[in-house]
């Protein structure tokens, strides 16, 4: 008589977050959300220079003071990233971290808070409006609808750009890549590699590179805490300091380039959570008036929607999470989350937080459900006590790690029909356009638009979503938004 055995029972953690049915292990989930908390811990240090240290139309810093507090920007970046990302592991299970968007706070700082007349409370109330409006786009269905118009292909070509752009991020961060003297861009400083900061960054990366090819795991998280010591033992010796001084100019081009890794004196912080409610819901319009208000928004939302679409179906794409149409599990469910950060974090006077795209560092690791989400927002949470700790590592320890996903990401490419012309222009245009213009949302429309382009051209309208027409449109404003605004007299 044959003995069946039974398959050993899966703990309640297991069930939710179906753990063992997406082919992970808790153990894989934890160092996963450990490597995406340690690439993305900088935006708890780079949110409040970028938003912090600007005054706004008034004259006063965030929160109302005659003095930059960047203590309170730190805690609250941390505080609304942790919250939010626990709640797109518990909520949507899918291994996606949330914190507050670059390049959306510096238009927030640049472009919208500095406007005359616009305070602080002003700024963060448009974006709690863009928030509940991007909301209101999910629920109806209309979001989750365009996404699925893309087109498969296309929808690869973004995870190939996004590849390519976070290894950009990576190498500038860490100096490897730098403005050049006649040139966009050159290696390093005077087109040479020089510094103790370079030889931590290549020390990272050689040593992720050695583990990830002899199948170690645990390879991207052991090469940013290896790399991460060795940049204290350097700091130690060398007294580097930072490569740009407090008045914003760069004192010295190789010492570090944002956080300089020192043991700090204290390891714990009592946080300050003054800017939570700091946001005036409606005062913009007297302000600057209803036209400028639109057009604000609309800039806000056009970004946050398709760089979440991107980031989302890239991160699915690397932990093979996709169904055969390039769909993501609990897509709505996603969208509900990163929906409620963009106003969560205008609510909680911050800017607006979004799906990150150094997500794919935990999903190389071998992260492929929700509580890789869990670990990394609770690990955000205990920033908000341990800010020092993060301050230990420099970008120059964290970025090997983003270099080396940018890889993985790019080897999708070969996915794409190179051989069609009608998918694969515009396949190329999202995939360099993201690098090149350092904008996600720049490359999805203009793949979209060359996608229209063609179809218009060789007669086959037909094969084009009606979607696809909507969201083409909407690119076509978004691309001309600065001309639209001279013409209706818009600052």
């Amino acid at each position: 008589m044959a003995v069946t055995s039974t398959p050993p029972a899966r703990s309640a953690l297991d069930r939710y977050f179906r753990i063992t049915e997406r082919g992970s292990t808790v153990g894989r989930e934890v160092r996963g959300g450990l490597a995406t908390f340690f690439t993305m811990a900088y935006i708890v240090v780079l949110n409040p220079l970028i938003i912090g240290t600007q005054p706004d139309g008034t004259g006063a810093y965030l929160g109302g003071g005659s003095a930059p507090d960047l203590a309170a920007v730190a805690a609250g970046t941390a505080l609304v990233a942790g919250v939010m990302t626990i709640l797109m592991g518990v909520v949507a299970n899918y291994p996606l971290a949330l914190a507050t968007g670059l390049g959306l706070n510096a238009f927030l700082a640049f472009g919208v808070a500095a406007l005359p007349g616009m305070t602080w409370a002003d700024a963060m109330g448009l974006v709690v409006l863009e928030g509940l409006l991007i909301l209101v786009l999910v629920l109806s269905g209309f979001r989750e609808a365009v996404f699925r118009a893309v087109p498969a292909q296309l929808k690869t070509a973004i995870s190939v750009g996004i590849g390519l752009f976070i290894t950009i991020v990576g190498l500038v961060d860490a100096g490897i890549v730098r403005p050049g003297a006649g040139t966009p861009l050159q290696l390093g400083v005077g087109g040479f590699l020089a510094g103790w900061p370079t030889l931590v960054f290549v020390v990272g990366l050689v040593l992720i590179i050695v583990l990830f090819a002899r199948g170690v795991r645990g390879a991207i998280l052991g090469g940013i805490v290896a790399a991460t010591a060795l940049a204290l033992v350097v700091e130690a010796v060398a007294k580097l300091g930072p490569r740009v001084g407090a008045d914003g100019q760069v004192r010295d081009p190789l010492a570090w380039g944002l956080n300089v890794p020192a043991i700090p004196d204290s390891w714990v912080d009592v946080p300050d959570f003054g800017l939570l409610g700091q946001f005036n819901l409606l005062g913009s319009f007297d302000r600057i008036g209803v036209v400028s208000v639109l057009l604000l928004v609309f800039t806000l939302l056009l970004a946050d929607f398709f760089d979440t679409m991107g980031t989302m179906v890239a991160i699915g794409k690397e932990g093979d999470l996709l169904d055969a149409e390039g769909n993501p599990p609990r897509m709505r469910r996603i969208l509900v989350v990163d929906s409620v950060a963009a106003a969560a974090g205008g609510a909680a006077g911050v800017s607006s937080n979004t799906s990150y795209i150094e997500s794919a560092t935990g999903v190389g690791e071998g992260a492929r459900t929700g509580l890789a989400s869990v670990v990394t927002g609770v690990a955000f949470l205990l920033t908000t006590f341990l800010a020092p700790v993060v301050g230990m590592v420099p970008y120059e320890a964290a970025t090997p790690a983003l270099v080396v996903v940018g890889f993985l990401m790019m080897t999708q490419v070969k996915e794409i029909s190179w051989d069609d012309l009608e998918l694969a222009l515009p396949a190329f245009l999202t995939i360099v356009l993201m690098p090149f213009t350092y904008s996600i949302s720049a490359g999805i429309g203009a793949g979209f638009l060359a996608f229209v382009l063609l179809k218009i051209v060789r007669r086959k309208i037909s094969d084009v979503h009606p979607l696809m027409w909507v969201v083409a449109g909407l690119f076509v404003v978004y691309f001309c938004i600065d001309p639209i605004s001279s013409l209706l007299g818009v600052a």
